[in-house]
């Protein structure tokens, strides 16, 4: 989503408040409680849940590697669950003609770096550059080449975009910066 004017584009960027995150941790979270339960279940001797018979399961060895694989999943899942809680990644770029600033604004990880802020003169930029690795790892990313900076990501690297979208993004951002595109 954005909000444009003639002097200002805003870009927001979601960040891992994503209908695919919050499947996966749930799926993840269920499927690693039902190895938990089946391993504590051939522990205890009786069946925790119903459908399941627990002497099926030995508990030494098949038992143990149930229960360390729930606990594995429930770790990763509760890991999930907080990068969409503290929602990782989203902020926003905002590019403003008036004050000749370009501010990135990102969401990290709980801590002392929590907000990331970079903020750099619109006379810095060089160019809008675009990045296209076509294969079995596809991968669209446009970058913001910034002089004495380096190149700074605008884009998710799992964002997804067909090359026209990607394209035409650029377009319109590179026209609005008055800067050329390269590709990559």
């Amino acid at each position: 989503m954005s909000l444009r004017s003639e002097r200002r584009w805003i870009e927001l960027i979601t960040g891992s408040r994503k209908p695919s995150n919050f499947c996966w941790a749930f799926i993840l979270f269920l499927g690693s409680l039902g190895f938990l339960l089946v391993g504590t279940s051939s522990y205890i001797g009786k069946s925790l849940i119903y459908f399941f018979p627990a002497p099926q399961i030995i508990f030494f060895p098949q038992g143990i590697v149930m229960s360390f694989y729930g606990i594995a999943g429930l770790f990763i899942s509760s890991y999930l669950w907080s990068t969409i809680f503290w929602n990782v990644g989203s902020g926003y770029d905002r590019f403003d003609k008036k004050e000749g600033i370009v501010c990135i604004f990102r969401w990290g990880f709980p801590g002392k770096n929590r907000r990331i802020f970079l903020r750099f003169f619109m006379k810095d930029i060089q160019s809008i550059r675009i990045e296209i690795k076509e294969g079995i790892y596809t991968r669209r990313v446009l970058y913001m080449d910034i002089r004495g900076q380096g190149d700074i990501p605008l884009t998710r690297t799992d964002e997804n975009l067909t090359p026209v979208e990607i394209e035409q993004k650029a377009a319109e951002l590179a026209y609005f910066l008055r800067v050329p595109i390269e590709v990559f």
